[in-house]
């Protein structure tokens, strides 16, 4: 997945992603926390070149994604390459904040309110760059 962030307002974040031969237009809220509000359209892989090419700030976020079922959920687990390598984030959709799911023995700390883990903070402020003390957190479990 190659994804990179278009100049974004204090509401939202424009996301571009291509992902295999699929690209995305996204809008997610700003807001901080486990609920936010998120809108994704599809658009031709030819113009999601061109706007991550020149249009969408550095670098761009580039990472794996694996999809790993646990109990009734599917967890998201992103492999961060680039700027960002050696960051591994986990994540599972839930339909409400205070659903019940099942929490798998490898899951780090949790970190859904804290914004340097945002997709779009890393474009700004990434991995390779965070202090020893801020890896070493990443690396704690809860």
């Amino acid at each position: 997945m190659r994804q990179g962030y278009l100049q974004g307002g204090a509401r939202c974040s424009t996301r571009v992603r291509i992902a295999g031969d699929r690209a995305w237009l996204n809008l997610k809220s700003a807001t901080v926390g486990v609920r936010r509000l998120e809108f994704e359209y599809p658009i031709p892989v030819a113009d999601a070149e061109q706007i991550l090419a020149n249009l969408c700030e550095g670098p761009l976020v580039e990472k794996t994604r694996y999809c790993v079922p646990v109990g009734d959920h599917v967890w998201e687990v992103d492999c961060f390459e680039g700027d960002n390598a050696g960051l591994v984030v986990a994540e599972v959709e839930l339909n409400d904040p205070d659903e019940a799911f099942v929490r798998p023995d490898w899951a780090g700390p949790e970190v859904s309110g804290e914004i340097r883990y945002y997709n779009s903070s890393l474009v700004a402020y990434p991995f390779r760059r965070w202090t020893a003390e801020e890896r070493r957190a990443h690396d704690k479990p809860d």
